[in-house]
Order: C-alpha cells, then sequence, then structure tokens
C-alpha cells in the first residue's frame, strides 16, 4: 500500500515538473522525413502478407503430402 502511494506521488511531481516544450523537442531526433511513410508501410506489408505467404507454401507441400498418402493406400489396398 505505502509502495502505491509513494508510485503516485512520485508521478505527480514528474508531471508538474514537466514542461510542454520537452515534448516539441522530442520530433528533432526521429528525423522524420518523406521516406517515413514508405518504410512504415513496407515494413507493415510484409507483417501482414508474410503469414498468408507462409500458410500457402505450408498448404502447397502437405497437399503433396496428402496426395501421395491416398496413392500409398490405394495402392495397398
Amino acid at each position: 500500500m505505502m509502495h502505491r502511494i509513494l508510485a503516485r506521488c512520485a508521478l505527480g511531481l514528474m508531471l508538474i515538473s514537466a514542461q510542454p516544450a520537452f515534448a516539441l523537442d522530442s520530433y528533432r531526433f526521429l528525423h522524420v522525413t518523406i521516406d517515413t511513410p514508405w518504410a512504415i508501410f513496407v515494413f507493415l506489408l510484409f507483417a501482414v502478407l508474410a503469414p498468408f505467404a507462409l500458410m500457402a507454401i505450408l498448404v502447397w507441400r502437405y497437399a503433396e503430402h496428402r496426395i501421395e498418402s491416398k496413392k500409398r493406400q490405394e495402392n495397398e489396398q
């Protein structure tokens, strides 16, 4: 209980001492250029499409195994 009270007091003191100019200065370190949205787009495109590509590869691979196992079962009968 005492830990929570101290944590809230510390957070309150940090918020009181924070100045709005610090938030504006943080963009100086990001180096945002016109290429940034494209980089984000390409990253997200890969992140979204990679599972679909993996799924297609695995379905194709295991489809061949199913065909082979069906042929073996037919040959055994």
